[in-house]
């Protein structure tokens, strides 16, 4: 698969997060079989490319390519002027954001709001791709169904897109009505994907090897998309990978590789964040890979209340020692765990 020129590693990618596909995540997942994998999204805002958090958003440091940046704001020469910034720091491929459906995001009329508004959508889709095209930058589009059941139009936009040469689109199978709640649909992917030509993205409740064989099946999709089924357990990319090779699960992971990866994420994103914000931030990663472990829930607590990143990564490899002398492997995941809330975390730059 490719996006323009740039060819990609598979068909399992990684959805942007706010707050939690960061650099350290993203190059994680990446190690464990995701194919590709895009970052936080980017406020178009040149009054906050100095701030702390974006700086940190717009930081690739080390990052194996393809280096994915994800922008989100309401004014295409605003639009134009943040793939370009991000450009010069090093984006490979430039995706506009007009799927998140956080309130702080579509009160601004960002995100999925731009929906609703197609003319003002595809001026911003024709700004980006514009300011890219001079760098060979592919543009890629992410979106939701629509904006409510009467109002799912990702069809005509993602002809709209095609035409001003957005390169790929990925549709989560959602209305921005309905935010995270009840199923995902795939019949509005599978509509996306035979009026297009480019390759199209399903994404939404892939929680499962099984969930990713079906809705590949489903929608004829050339990709799928893996948000918070990722979170704490960022090698689902290569467990989706063997069972679709090969139709059968692979084993757990040991216990002593997860403690080995655990503690190298730590270590990545103390260095990213500084040890005052990296030891908070850290917590919730640290309580999405507990989660379900036996004991896993009052280590959260305990873990919680730690403000030290040497306590902190400490505290982590004694519960991992403690865990590995019990079993060698971690338990299969509960059949309940994994709905796919992309950008569910935190949500919002703008």
């Amino acid at each position: 698969m490719q996006i323009g020129s740039i060819a990609l590693a598979n068909r399992l990618f990684v959805a942007p997060m706010a707050g939690v596909t960061d650099r350290p995540f993203r190059q994680l997942c990446k190690r464990l079989g995701a194919g590709y994998a895009v970052s936080e999204m980017v406020t178009s805002r040149r009054d906050l490319w100095d701030s702390l958090k974006t700086s940190r958003r717009a930081n690739h440091e080390g990052e194996t390519a393809p280096i994915a940046v994800q922008i989100a704001g309401t004014d295409a020469q605003m639009m134009a002027e943040a793939a370009a910034y991000n450009i010069d720091r090093g984006a490979q491929i430039i995706d506009i954001n007009m799927g998140c459906p956080a309130k702080k995001v579509c009160n601004k009329w960002a995100g999925s709001a731009l929906m609703q508004d197609e003319p003002l959508a595809l001026s911003i889709i024709e700004a980006v791709v514009a300011a890219a095209a001079p760098h060979g930058v592919p543009v890629t589009l992410k979106m939701r169904t629509g904006w409510c059941d009467a109002q799912k139009n990702a069809v005509a936009i993602a002809r709209a897109a095609e035409q001003a040469g957005v390169q790929m689109l990925t549709v989560h199978g959602r209305t921005r009505e309905q935010g995270y709640r009840g199923h995902a649909e795939y019949d509005t992917i599978a509509a996306v994907k035979a009026a297009v030509r480019v390759p199209v993205v399903a994404n939404g409740d892939i929680a499962t090897p099984e969930r990713a064989r079906d809705v590949f099946a489903a929608t004829g999709a050339d990709a799928v998309m893996i948000g918070r089924a990722a979170q704490g357990r960022p090698w689902i990319f290569r467990e989706i990978a063997h069972f679709l090779a090969t139709g059968e699960h692979s084993a757990p992971p040991l216990v002593a590789e997860v403690r080995r990866l655990l503690l190298e994420h730590l270590e990545e994103h103390y260095a990213l964040y500084g040890e005052s914000t990296g030891v908070r931030s850290a917590r919730k990663h640290i309580g999405w890979y507990v989660r379900g472990l036996p004991g896993g829930e009052d280590f959260r607590q305990r873990m919680n209340r730690i403000d030290d990143c040497r306590v902190q990564w400490q505290a982590v490899a004694d519960y991992f020692d403690a865990l590995g002398a019990a079993s060698d492997r971690l338990p299969p995941p509960r059949a309940e765990e994994g709905a796919d809330d992309e950008e569910a975390a935190a949500a919002g730059t703008l």
